[in-house]
């Protein structure tokens, strides 16, 4: 004879709406935010919540905000110029490697 176990007790599974997805994606954007202490919150694992964000096409929204202008102002000293198809970035010669480095991995060809 073999026995069965019967779980009873609220369904883990849950179907999240997309507004809930993003109000959380959203709320770990935040500067400061803790990921962990967020899924806890929820009830759900903080890797919930990254899978969700690329889902959502927001895992670039960590990036800094940038603002493009069409004749941009010349920067004073010596720069950088990097010239693509759609745009130009001028990066001055006071910029950190990891600033430098950062932005032109962010843009794309």
């Amino acid at each position: 004879m073999s026995q069965i176990t019967v779980i009873s007790g609220p369904e883990r599974r849950r179907v999240w709406t997309d507004q809930q997805k993003r109000e959380l994606v959203a709320a770990v954007s935040a500067p400061g935010a803790n990921v962990a202490e967020i899924a806890r919150r929820a009830d759900l694992r903080p890797n919930q919540i990254y899978r969700w964000r690329g889902q959502l096409g927001q895992a670039a929204q960590s990036f800094a905000e940038v603002q493009v202008q069409p004749d941009p102002a010349p920067v004073s000293g010596s720069s950088i110029i990097v010239e693509f198809e759609r745009a130009i970035v001028r990066i001055p010669a006071s910029a950190s490697p990891g600033l430098v480095s950062a932005v032109l991995r962010s843009i794309k060809p």
